[in-house]
């Protein structure tokens, strides 16, 4: 059989295409890097010189061969290609401890996998916190060659946001590990495509503000990307967040956008003056150019859900909106879109339900689950140092993945007691809790291939004083319907009743509000090992998150360097 093949470099990208796909071959080499993100010095965490790291650009079928080499002197790493649910290749997920061993200094490791999902997505560490560090980049799926998406567009722009501290991602893993605690505190600057301003605003002359006007020239490495338009145009804007922290809101002056994607999900096309994004989560919206064409427009945005250190001065990025028949040197006339307050969770709830299925184009869930989890999400106390717990369990990665403890059948890697599936029925998640002390745990729940599992999760009171806060949890290797959110703690009976089973989402972050509780559903039919967590960087650090794991006797072909680490190296070496 003759087969059909070329191959072609692009810069570091080498594209082989074969009859019936192609596969794209990416060199990554990970570093420390200084560069001046938000107008200050930094020692950052790259990809190939850059920061954030290349964007990955493939179509539905193709293959993805990313030969990651660890330039890092002193410590491992890895990589998470987040939303891709990884079919086939548990082992390629990027998860230290649970899917992988970490890549040492000085190794490479090849990771290949199929995209069998047009979508925005992105890329991050997921190692110790080197997401914190800048270990990010885009992931953009299109569509197979002659398919079209469900809405049209002109033109096509992509953000990826986040978040910086001027503290390093090590200093800050220590304070979070230390007694007495020491809390990040909130970050120094939002980044837009890797790009802020510190101690300056691009709008000082327009808004209330200490902060002086920023002087830029246009050539800095801070200089904010401007998204340059034509008149009466439609253009689709890819937003992404990869904050350790910040809970963020998307708005330009004047205009409004129609949502259109969730997580790589069709949504039902609505539209609003402003989004609301939550660490883990992507969306797509369109934007109509058809404002005042001799005036250009602010692209600004800003934190929400967390108490702005200095009162009444939102921590913001901008951006400009350009006009083409104009100068992109031409400041807007008026102030830019105004953040909601931080704590107008209403708002935020608001916004959140609005994001439905496209019935068209998304499978409903089934109508009825085989088992139910309740995870309460609280702070603790283990032996003084406070964590954060699920269940009363924080969770704490054995020294040897579990991929390969679970499919090898490994004893003593890690705590084969399964972990509890609720938590007491009398515990007040409106107040601190009574006995602050949790255990530490690596325990699994077990799903039977096919399953169909609920999950609710469940928030409460934090440690101390009154308050709760925001958690967008992520789920590893599937994508789960949002079946709905509700105030106060869960009520089988009752609340179950009100589950959306016509029009749920499908996603692989949702968010927990304050005080209240997100249900899930998903179905366990992707063999293998994965995390489900808090996206809160820090949380995660701290022990927010359980682990999944379905019919680990059908995964095949593991890489013997996925497991070269632990109990399983003796394996690896046979």
């Amino acid at each position: 059989m003759k087969i059909a093949w070329w191959v072609v470099w692009v810069g570091l990208l080498l594209v082989v295409k074969i009859e019936g796909g192609r596969v794209r071959h990416y060199k990554f080499d990970v570093e420390y890097m200084i560069k001046k993100p938000d107008c200050l010095e930094h020692v950052v965490m790259g990809i190939n010189g850059k920061f954030p790291g290349p964007t990955i650009r493939a179509q539905v079928g193709d293959t993805l061969h990313i030969a990651l080499t660890n330039k890092l002197s002193t410590e491992g790493t890895v990589i998470h290609w987040h939303g891709i649910r990884q079919v086939g290749t548990p082992w390629a997920d990027g998860t230290a401890a649970i899917s992988q061993c970490a890549i040492n200094p000085g190794e490479t490791f090849h990771y290949r996998f199929k995209v069998d999902k047009a979508g925005t997505y992105f890329y991050h560490g997921h190692y110790g916190m080197q997401r914190a560090a800048g270990l990010y980049g885009s992931l953009i799926v299109d569509l197979a060659k002659g398919e079209k998406e469900p809405f049209h567009y002109d033109g096509e722009f992509n953000l990826l946001l986040s978040d910086l501290w001027h503290t390093s991602s090590h200093e800050q893993e220590v304070g979070l590990s230390s007694n007495p605690f020491r809390w990040i505190g909130e970050p120094q600057s939002v980044l837009i495509n890797g790009r802020g301003q510190f101690n300056c605003s691009l709008a000082a002359k327009f808004i209330n503000t200490s902060l002086p006007q920023c002087q830029l020239k246009g050539g800095e490495e801070c200089a904010p990307q401007i998204l340059h338009v034509d008149p009466n145009h439609t253009y689709r804007i890819r937003i992404s967040s990869t904050t350790s922290l910040a809970s963020l809101n998307f708005a330009i002056s004047n205009h409004k956008v129609t949502v259109v994607e969730a997580d790589g999900n069709y949504v039902e096309p609505f539209t609003v003056d402003d989004i609301d994004i939550y660490s883990g989560e992507s969306y797509s919206v369109l934007l109509t150019t058809d404002q005042d064409p001799t005036k250009n427009y602010w692209l600004s945005v800003g934190v929400r859900a967390r108490k702005p250190p200095i009162p009444q001065q939102v921590l913001t990025a901008l951006t400009l909106l350009n006009y083409k028949n104009i100068s992109a040197s031409v400041f807007p006339a008026s102030p830019p879109p105004v953040t909601p307050r931080w704590d107008d969770f209403e708002r935020s709830k608001a916004f959140t339900k609005k994001i439905i299925a496209n019935k068209m184009m998304t499978p409903q869930p089934p109508r009825y689950s085989h088992r139910r989890i309740v995870l309460l999400n609280t702070q603790n106390k283990i032996q003084g140092f406070i964590k954060w717990a699920i269940n009363n369990v924080s969770l704490s990665l054995p020294t040897t993945p579990y991929l390969g403890s679970m499919k090898f059948k490994l004893n003593n890697t890690f705590d084969r007691t399964p972990p509890p599936e609720n938590f007491p029925s009398d515990y007040d998640i409106f107040n601190p809790p009574v006995n602050v002390n949790a255990t530490t745990g690596n325990g699994v729940y077990v799903f039977r291939l096919k399953e169909v599992v609920d999950v609710i999760l469940q928030n409460a009171n934090q440690l101390t004083g009154k308050g709760s806060e925001i958690h967008p949890w992520h789920l590893h290797g599937h994508d789960f319907w949002v079946l709905g959110y509700g105030e106060g703690k869960f009520k089988a009976g009752e609340d179950e009743k009100r589950f959306n089973l016509t029009h749920a989402p499908l996603r692989n972050t949702a968010v927990i509000f304050p005080y209240g509780w997100t249900a899930l559903r998903f179905k366990a039919d992707n063999p293998g090992v994965w995390a489900f967590h808090c996206h809160i960087e820090p949380h995660l650090h701290m022990g927010m998150g359980v682990i999944f794991a379905e019919a680990l006797h059908k995964v095949r072909n593991i890489p013997s360097q996925a497991l070269a680490c632990g109990l399983t190296a003796i394996n690896a070496r046979h």
